[in-house]
């Protein structure tokens, strides 16, 4: 029996939905099949350089026409304005001590690599500290703490970042912004435009009571992260590419006002969706010499650095043209196939026809009318299910390729800078700490989240060659939950991932091509950092949890977790301790270098904001929290997790915030037998073997901004006690 005529244009679109549309069937892990349409945009994975500013015009307009016209940021002519004037004298290549008595025994800024040094907001080096209070650099001759005193305070122009601190060097980045004049097309009047600079000083602080600029650097772009190893600082400077019509802004470093050099540009033909000109630089403090080189790459947000090289990570994102052809691509590889053979052939053949897309479409679409309006309605029926499942499988796979981190390798040697290899691993990386160089190989762990209708996520763990090509991995690891935390240790790795409980992993990897579970401990909660206690002892930061009336799990308050695994086939939870209610926060679940622990003297601190229960709030007329900020002080062994003591810099007549407190402790560091503990507004001097024996206190230069932006607190003494149990 004839069934009712469909019009093409119905066709077409029930097509495009069905295409379109992705159910919920669990994803076959075939990475290694070839997605004909991703294939088609990788080109070449070797590195280029562009000869020319001309060649990497060109490169750009290709590139904005097959983004369908998407265009770069940026402006037209630039006519630059000199800086200000550089302030240059020779550098001393030697790298001395701090003068005067020093700790014999201090803590040094957390770090994840040995021997690589990562920039930090305060520093010491066991006599002075060195710190960024909002504008300004401030130097405190700290040891011994019963004399502590600030011997200079050193307004600087822009917004300090973060500092390296190498014997009487002193390296110091900041954000500013470069001042220019645009004159648009056919305009005759220029306007102003302001260019972000990663400025560098380095000041010889030889006489800490007058630090002196000896050179001033700026990198096009904004800072995004660097590491001092010896003599050598290594950083990155990132910048959108700015491009509009024929100009193109290309990245350039100065000596004060004066350009030294233009970094040579390098890039992949392979596309990416938006490009990045990152520009990884390196300063010699003992012989002055900059070696700088600038790639062209998607927008990272990763970055890794052993002794040996660089790696920079971030998601694949495919170019606009990509989707463009995607409809396309799924209908002749998925649709087509399923079709009657004589169907498929007559739409084969018009495909390879030299004409439009639109008129090949008409002709297909007008085969397909004729094709449905001939079928029983039980073969109708049949045909729209084997294609809505082949094109689930299709999607999904196509998913798998897309999500997937890009990661370049840079090597570093003696302060050079040279390209060495790009790889790809599937899903996304949390954070530095899950990536690891180990022996030649590169490992990392990742979390895949495809999106279907019954959306799936999974994890897996990779390791890398030199050439950083696959070798090994290990991958569905705990489906439906995503990674929290991992910590490479030599040839294991630890990890935890999260959902309702905390599955805490072990994984071997001394046999590079096969990582392998040895074994897993659940527990509720999770751990946002892991720190290695020793050879055979994890310690974990996190959040307690716990089950709600809707099925569902709440956070409570920060967790301390001690695991042993000593037997890594069963690891065990030691002890645990937990602070505060739900709402308790601390910076180091976030940054590492909030983190202080010594194992020999047992200690560990913390930065806590905690919460002790609700209150009602005559003032404001309603129920708020009540908060404690400061620092916790445990006794940490293998043995368990006891609480030292604690230590606020807040009073009851402070005007602090909820969140974002001046008077917050943020860093903490300790020479020979005293803790220091460092907020905004106060560095507090304590005896480590007694807490409460305060022995000094400094008020830093900390300018109270004109606004509240939050309520104050409702303030709690420590004599009120501590939410643990």
């Amino acid at each position: 029996m004839k069934q009712t005529i469909i019009p093409a244009l119905m066709i077409a679109a029930s097509l495009v939905m069905l295409v379109a549309c992705s159910q919920g069937t669990q994803p076959e892990r075939d990475t290694e099949s070839s997605i004909s349409n991703a294939a088609q945009f990788e080109s070449s994975q070797q590195i280029k350089k562009f000869e020319s500013v001309d060649q990497l015009r060109e490169f750009l307009q290709q590139s904005q026409l097959q983004n369908n016209g998407n265009r770069y940021g940026g402006t037209g002519l630039m006519v630059k304005r000199g800086m200000e004037t550089a302030m240059a004298e020779s550098m001393d290549s030697s790298a001395p001590t701090a003068a005067g008595s020093s700790a014999t025994d201090y803590s040094t800024t957390n770090i994840q690599v040995e021997n690589v040094d990562e920039s930090d907001f305060v520093k010491n080096d066991g006599k002075y500290i060195y710190q960024i209070v909002q504008n300004k650099l401030v130097i405190m001759d700290a040891y011994p703490a019963e004399d502590a005193e600030i011997v200079s305070e050193t307004e600087i122009k822009g917004q300090p970042i973060e500092l390296f601190v190498n014997g009487d060097k002193l390296i110091l980045f900041t954000h500013d912004q470069d001042e220019s004049l645009i004159l648009p097309q056919y305009e005759i009047i220029p306007q102003s435009s302001y260019k972000t600079l990663t400025r560098v000083y380095v000041y010889d602080v030889s006489d800490r009571s007058q630090p002196e600029v000896e050179k001033n650097y700026s990198f096009s772009g904004y800072f995004f992260d660097a590491r001092m190893i010896g003599s050598n600082i290594y950083f990155v400077a990132k910048e959108d590419v700015n491009f509009y019509g024929p100009l193109v802004d290309v990245p350039m470093i100065k000596e004060g006002s004066r350009i030294i050099a233009q970094p040579d540009i390098y890039y992949f033909d392979n596309p990416e969706g938006n490009y990045v000109f990152h520009t990884v630089a390196s300063i010699d403090l003992e012989n002055e010499e900059i070696d700088a080189k600038s790639y062209m790459m998607g927008y990272s947000n990763t970055m890794y650095v052993s002794e040996n090289a660089i790696y920079i990570a971030y998601q694949k994102n495919m170019p606009y043209r990509f989707y463009q052809h995607q409809n396309q691509d799924r209908f002749y590889s998925v649709i087509v196939p399923l079709l009657p053979s004589d169907v498929k052939a007559d739409i084969l053949s018009i495909k390879s026809e030299d004409a439009a897309e639109y008129e090949k479409w008409t002709k297909i679409s007008a085969i397909l009318e004729t094709m449905y309006n001939s079928m029983e309605e039980k073969e109708k029926k049949q045909l729209m299910e084997d294609m809505q499942k082949a094109t689930e499988v299709y999607q999904i796979k196509l998913d798998q390729e897309l999500r997937k981190t890009v990661i370049h390798k840079i090597n570093i040697e003696d302060g050079n800078i040279d390209y060495d290899s790009k790889g790809e691993v599937s899903g996304s990386i949390l954070n530095q700490f899950s990536m690891d160089e180990y022996n030649g190989y590169f490992r990392v762990a990742t979390t895949t989240y495809v999106y279907a209708r019954d959306s799936t996520m999974y994890n897996n763990v990779y390791v890398l060659d030199e050439d950083l090509d696959v070798v090994g991995k290990l991958e569905d690891i705990a489906p439906d939950e995503r990674i929290y935390s991992a910590r490479f240790i030599g040839d294991r790795l630890y990890m935890v991932t999260f959902k309702n409980i905390d599955p805490f992993f072990v994984i071997d990897l001394s046999i590079p091509s096969t990582p392998k579970i040895l074994g897993q401990l659940k527990i509720p909660g999770y751990s946002d950092y892991l720190h290695p206690y020793d050879e055979d002892h994890i310690i974990g930061i996190g959040k307690e949890t716990e089950g709600n009336e809707w099925g569902g799990v709440s956070t409570k308050g920060v967790k301390v977790a001690l695991f042993d695994v000593t037997d890594v086939e069963n690891p065990e939870l030691v002890d645990k301790l937990e602070i505060g209610e739900q709402g308790t926060d601390s910076e180091a679940l976030y940054e590492h270098k909030a983190f202080l622990f010594d194992k020999d003297k047992g200690v560990l601190v913390l930065p806590i904001r905690e919460v002790k229960g609700r209150v009602y709030d005559n003032i404001y007329g309603y129920y708020r929290n009540r908060v404690w900020q400061g620092a916790y002080v445990l006794d940490v062994s293998i043995d368990g997790i006891d609480v030292r003591g604690s230590i606020t810099h807040s009073s009851d007549d402070d005007d602090s915030y909820y969140y974002g407190s001046p008077s917050a402790v943020r860093r903490s560091l300790y020479m020979d037998d005293v803790l220091y503990t460092i907020s905004d507004k106060k560095i507090l001097m304590n005896d480590l073997n007694n807490i409460d024996d305060k022995i000094n206190e400094i008020k830093l230069p900390y300018d109270q901004p004109g606004y509240d932006w939050y309520p104050k607190p409702i303030p709690l003494t420590v004599a009120e006690g501590r939410a643990i149990e």
